[in-house]
C-alpha cells in the first residue's frame, strides 16, 4: 500500500503557490492500470499539504489534448480533462469522490459504493475551494475542446469537516487515491497514483486506496 505524510503548513500570511511548492508532499499520478486497452499516460504530479481544518490537493498535468465543456458543478467532469481525489471516511463506511475539471468545476458526492453515490448540496459545495488554470486561451471560461499538447493546473481545498474528519481530533491516517482521466478525450486514459488490480477501469474501488499520513 502507498503512503504519503501530508505536512501542516500555516498558510495565513503565505502565497498559497510558493507555500505548496516549498512545503507541500509531492506524489504522481503515474500507475498505468490498464496498459493493454488504455496505454496513454500523461503527465500528472501534485503537491498535497494540509491546514489547521482542510487539506490542500494542488495538480499539474502536460498531455495531449484539453477538453473541458461540463460548465457546472456535478456533472459528468469525469469525460473532461479531469484529475480526481477520492477519501475513505474514518470509520471505513463510506468514501468522497472529487472530481475536478480543467476548468475547476467540481463533481462532489458520498456513499459506500459506486451505485450509492449522493451529490454534496449546493451549500457545501460552496465551501470547496477551487482554482484553476490552462493554456487554452479561453476568454469566456469554456467550453474548451482542442487537441494537441496541453498544460493545466487544478487546486482543490476541502474542509476536514466536509470527509467525516473532527480538525479538532485528527485521526493518525486516512485513505484515499488520486485519479487522472479524460473518458472522452482523443486520448481517453486511467490512471491512478495508488495501483488498482481491476480487470476494467474503476476508480471506485477503496480497497486499493493508499494512506494518507496526518499525524
Amino acid at each position: 500500500m502507498k503512503s504519503l505524510k501530508v505536512p501542516f503548513v500555516d498558510f495565513e500570511n503565505k502565497d498559497l503557490d510558493s507555500a505548496l511548492e516549498l512545503c507541500g508532499a509531492r506524489f504522481d499520478v503515474d500507475q498505468v492500470n490498464w496498459p493493454g486497452e488504455w496505454p496513454y499516460a500523461p503527465i500528472c504530479c501534485g503537491r498535497i499539504a494540509r491546514s489547521q481544518d482542510a487539506l490542500i490537493v494542488d495538480f499539474r498535468v502536460s498531455g495531449l489534448d484539453l477538453r473541458a465543456v461540463n460548465l457546472e458543478d456535478n456533472g459528468h467532469q469525469w469525460e473532461d480533462s479531469c484529475v480526481e481525489v477520492f477519501i475513505q471516511d474514518p470509520d471505513g463506511k463510506s468514501y468522497y469522490n472529487f472530481e475536478i475539471n480543467a476548468l475547476g468545476k467540481i463533481l462532489a458526492c458520498s456513499g459506500a459504493s459506486r451505485r450509492s453515490r449522493v451529490p454534496r448540496p449546493a451549500d457545501e459545495m460552496k465551501e470547496i475551494l477551487r482554482f484553476a488554470q490552462n493554456d487554452s486561451g479561453s476568454q469566456n471560461n469554456g467550453p474548451i475542446e482542442q487537441e494537441g499538447l496541453h498544460n493545466w493546473r487544478v487546486g482543490i481545498v476541502i474542509p476536514f469537516e466536509l470527509i467525516g474528519v473532527d480538525p479538532e481530533k485528527l485521526p493518525e491516517k486516512i485513505r484515499a487515491n488520486f485519479y487522472k482521466c479524460g473518458d472522452k478525450t482523443a486520448h481517453p486514459h486511467f490512471l491512478s497514483w495508488s495501483p488498482i488490480k481491476t480487470d476494467k477501469p474503476d476508480f471506485h474501488r477503496p480497497e486499493f486506496f493508499g494512506e494518507l499520513i496526518l499525524g
